[in-house]
Parts: C-alpha cells; sequence; structure tokens
C-alpha cells in the first residue's frame, strides 16, 4: 500500500465525520499505523480495546476515555493508551487527531 513520507499540513488529509471517524491512513504496515482523523461534534469512536496506541489532538475539544478515566482531550494533548487498555474518543468541538497504533490488532 502507499502511503505518505511528508505531509506538509495534516488538514490537507483530514475527513471530517460523523458518527465515527473516517481515518486517512498515512502509513500501515505490521506494527505501525499512523492515521489522522477528524471528527464532528458529538462524533465518536466507542470504546474499544487494543494495542498500544498513541494520540495527539491537533484541533477542537474532545474526551478520550482510557480504561474508564475520562480526560479532556484537546489541541497540543497527548494521551499513550497502553497495550490491551479500552480507549474512545467523542468530540466536543469540530475535533481532529493524530494516532500512531504500536504493534498488531
Amino acid at each position: 500500500m502507499p502511503y505518505r513520507t511528508y505531509t506538509p499540513d495534516w488538514r490537507e488529509v483530514v475527513v471530517y465525520s460523523s458518527p465515527g471517524p473516517t481515518p486517512q491512513i498515512l502509513l500501515d504496515e505490521p506494527g505501525l499505523r499512523v492515521l489522522v482523523a477528524g471528527l464532528e461534534p458529538g462524533g465518536r469512536i466507542p470504546p474499544h480495546p487494543g494495542p498500544q496506541a498513541v494520540y495527539h489532538a491537533l484541533e477542537g475539544e474532545g474526551i478520550v476515555r482510557v480504561d474508564g478515566e475520562e480526560l479532556a482531550f484537546a489541541a497540543g494533548a497527548m494521551v499513550v493508551a497502553p497495550a490491551g487498555s479500552t480507549r474512545g474518543i467523542e468530540a466536543v468541538t469540530r475535533f481532529a487527531f493524530l494516532g500512531v497504533r504500536l504493534g498488531e490488532e
């Protein structure tokens, strides 16, 4: 699968959607997936278990839940979700984030 080695502005690739995201995959290889996703207000990713992942809020405000802990998630914030943890995201405003998954699902 071809992937982007350089993205000068994430706004060029993000797609805002609801009720769930339409992730734009930047890299998808065994053990590593990088994506940019956008959610409209009220859009969400339901809590689900997964491999280790890092999420970086790019724009807007949301809520991230990791193993039941609810955290404010706004532009500039980062969350590291340990392998096997349950995580989900809900947009409060128009919201964009970068996600990096490490390991296999």
